[in-house]
């Protein structure tokens, strides 16, 4: 049965992968040859136990957005990757559908930033990685589902995140990603699942839906802000947030830094360390 070969291929493909070469710290005595399934689980953003059922044959027709984060959280080559969506009866993303895939060259431009808080999203603004050190500074990622995966969402009905905003911050930043999402809608007409975010905006808030009702053309995003960043564990954090853009894959890379040698270092260096040790607990 194909859902058994899905689940075989992704069991394999999880056991080459060394958990070095995905960001992971080894600590002790690992039996597992590979990645974990909890691993894997948490770079994919999805269950432990979906993941589970999905290697073991009982779970079909996992969505082409699981299929994708397999593939992302695996390192898939571009031919297997078109094999894990084969195996699970979908055809890969093609033109016209807003980019999910993280390419090799892209993926090793991430791996130079080990160590530094970085997430990766889609034009729609789905979040499509983020590593360790940004989990450690602005909360686990890998519990969120659906869309509080996707960053308009968190900023118009969600609870947004540690960055401090003042009420003034946080309307120019919402109308600017309200803005930014309906010029996405215009890139990539045939994408089902960008259209279905948008309705569940309209349905879950007015104010979204008279800023998309009244939504221009967004200014040019900024490249580089300052934010401060309100950790639990050790208070605000100063940072530089800078937005790099991948233009041929539509993607942003939000990378945060704090000047070398100041007391905000020292702080995120200590926020990285007690973050990844409580992830890895």
């Amino acid at each position: 049965m194909q859902e058994w070969e899905f689940g075989r291929a992704v069991r394999r493909w999880r056991e080459r992968v060394a958990p070095e070469t995905v960001g992971l710290t080894v600590g002790g005595r690992r039996r597992a040859v590979g990645l974990r399934r909890e691993e894997l689980a948490a770079l994919a953003g999805v269950s432990v136990d979906y993941l589970t059922r999905l290697e073991q044959g009982r779970a079909t027709s996992p969505s082409a957005q699981v299929v994708e984060a397999l593939a992302r959280g695996l390192r898939l080559a571009d031919g297997e990757r078109e094999l894990l969506f084969r195996l699970a009866g979908l055809a890969a993303p093609g033109p016209g559908l807003v980019p999910t895939r993280i390419t090799a060259s892209v993926q090793r431009l991430l791996d130079r930033f080990a160590g530094i808080p970085l997430v990766v999203y889609d034009a729609a603004w789905n979040l499509l990685v983020a590593n360790a050190p940004y989990d450690a500074l602005m909360g686990d990622t890998s519990a969120l589902r659906g869309n509080d995966r996707n960053g308009v969402w968190r900023n118009v009905v969600g609870p947004g995140s540690r960055a401090r905003q003042t009420p003034q911050q946080h309307d120019e930043q919402v109308a600017h990603l309200v803005a930014d999402l309906r010029m996405t809608t215009a890139r990539y007409p045939a994408d089902a699942g960008v259209r279905r975010l948008v309705a569940d905006l309209r349905a879950a808030s007015p104010r979204f839906v008279e800023l998309w009702e009244t939504a221009a053309e967004p200014a040019p995003a900024e490249t580089s802000r300052h934010k401060v960043v309100d950790h639990p564990d050790v208070g605000p954090i100063s940072l530089d947030c800078d937005t790099l853009v991948v233009a041929g894959d539509d993607l942003r890379i939000m990378v945060y830094t704090a000047e070398p040698g100041s007391p905000d270092a020292e702080r995120l260096a200590l926020a990285i360390v007690l973050g990844t040790q409580a992830l890895v607990e």
